[in-house]
């Protein structure tokens, strides 16, 4: 809200009153919480698989193939200590890469990510559309939020 807003509601009594200056897009593209008429809009941040693999990128390949291998997807995604997103390993690197490698050495760089705010119904169109199994989610700050996927939505 703007800052007058936030004196207005100060004004009439309102104690938890915050000027959030980043606005209110940036607010639903980090998955917060909202009110309103709108707040129950079918979200693909409502539907977030936090459940992936992640790497850092000095990992050696081994390492992450052995969790891949125990978990549910044929991927995973490297990001920073601070869950920044940095990079994918999909299942044919994991699979084809000598296992003293780097994950840093062998990612996939920078791959697109939505965002928590977007529409269920045009993202799952798009999912089907590429025929893609799912997709990344990050905050405007490209902190990694999780995957969404077709079905789950």
């Amino acid at each position: 809200m703007s800052p007058r807003a936030a004196c207005r509601l100060a004004t009439l009594g309102f104690t938890q009153v915050y000027d959030y200056v980043p606005g209110k897009v940036d607010w639903l593209a980090r998955n917060q919480p909202v009110e309103g008429t709108a707040a129950d809009a079918p979200t693909i941040g409502r539907h977030l698989r936090q459940q992936v693999t992640t790497a850092r990128p000095d990992e050696p390949i081994s390492q992450v193939r052995a969790r891949v291998a125990r978990s549910a997807h044929r991927f995973a995604l490297v990001t920073t200590v601070d869950g920044i997103l940095l990079g994918r390993l999909r299942a044919a690197v994991l699979d084809d890469t000598d296992p003293a490698r780097a994950v840093g050495e062998v990612m996939e760089a920078g791959p697109s990510t939505l965002r928590p705010h977007e529409p269920v119904a045009a993202i799952k169109d798009r999912l089907i559309d590429k025929r893609l199994t799912y997709a990344i989610v990050a905050d405007p700050d490209g902190r990694l939020l999780g995957t969404v996927h077709p079905s789950d939505l």
